[in-house]
This record gives C-alpha cells, sequence and structure tokens, in this order.
C-alpha cells in the first residue's frame, strides 16, 4: 500500500514555481523538516520527452531525474520556514552524478533527498532516486533560497 500524500500537488505549488510539463515532482509523501524528504514523480509514457528520448524505447533523461531531485529538495529548503514563504529555491549545482538504472514509462520514481549542510541560504543535499527500492540515480546537489519572488506566481496561489 503506499503511503498518504504527506503534501499533494496544490501544496506542492505552493512551493514551486514550475508547471507542466516542468513540473517533476506529484506528491511529498515523507517529510522532515530541515532534514528529510521523499517525493513521488509518476513517469507516464505521455511526458513530452519520450517522443524523442528514445523513440521505440522511451527512457526517462537522466537530466531530468536530476531536476527531480532538485526539485524535491527546494521543497525541503522552503517547507517550515514562514519567512521563505514565496522565495525562490535556485538550483546551484550538481556533484558526482551517478545513473544506475533506466526510469521508464509506468515506473513511480521515489526522490530521496537528504539535507548534508545549510548556511544562511545555501543548501547541500544528497539525492536518490529510486523505482520499486532500486537505486536508479544519485547525485550531490546544492541550491540557494533568494529573497526573489515571481508576481505572476504570487498571484496564481491567491
Amino acid at each position: 500500500m503506499k503511503p498518504a500524500a504527506v503534501l499533494d500537488a496544490s501544496a506542492i505549488h505552493t512551493f514551486l514555481p514550475h508547471r507542466y510539463p516542468f513540473l517533476f515532482v506529484d506528491q511529498v509523501i515523507e517529510l522532515e523538516p530541515g532534514s528529510r524528504i521523499v517525493g513521488v514523480k509518476n513517469v507516464s509514457l505521455n511526458e513530452p520527452y519520450f517522443q524523442g528520448h528514445f523513440p521505440g524505447h522511451p527512457v526517462m533523461p537522466g537530466v531530468l531525474i536530476v531536476e527531480a531531485m532538485a526539485q524535491t529538495g527546494g521543497i525541503l529548503a522552503l517547507y517550515g520556514e514562514e519567512e521563505k514563504r514565496g522565495k525562490l529555491c535556485y538550483f546551484t549545482g550538481i556533484d558526482h552524478a551517478r545513473f544506475r538504472a533506466p526510469v521508464l514509462p509506468g515506473d513511480r520514481l521515489e526522490l530521496i533527498v537528504t539535507m548534508r549542510k545549510q548556511r544562511r541560504d545555501f543548501w547541500w543535499f544528497d539525492g536518490e532516486a529510486r523505482v520499486g527500492g532500486q537505486l536508479c540515480a544519485e547525485a550531490g546537489l546544492s541550491a540557494m533560497v533568494t529573497k526573489d519572488t515571481l508576481p505572476s506566481f504570487r498571484a496564481e496561489r491567491s
């Protein structure tokens, strides 16, 4: 049985400015503020990138798996601190990315992100992407929470 969502799609929209087709977190199923988060991306054959990656053998691009981990880390960086509400979290780095197994249409991609270090508005994370418990990708990630907000993003959430 799948765990119930801690954050559903509507709640995720309050943390991330991304929208279809560039939002890669469908729900959050575990969340320890300031420490760890587990997000889920349900990978569908209808994803636009499968038209060209690869025709006849669809595989989720590794760079989008890393982006999904980064978006999940962004939620972790912004969650639970009222002064960060509505701020933007920019992805600033990738270290030691490794791809272990393909992610295919129909897969339920679990995005496990753990906070390694935080200093002021800078965050460092360890990310893993798993399907059915099997490690598909891993990377060190870094991000920065800015003082910026997007006016259209704020208006949409009202």
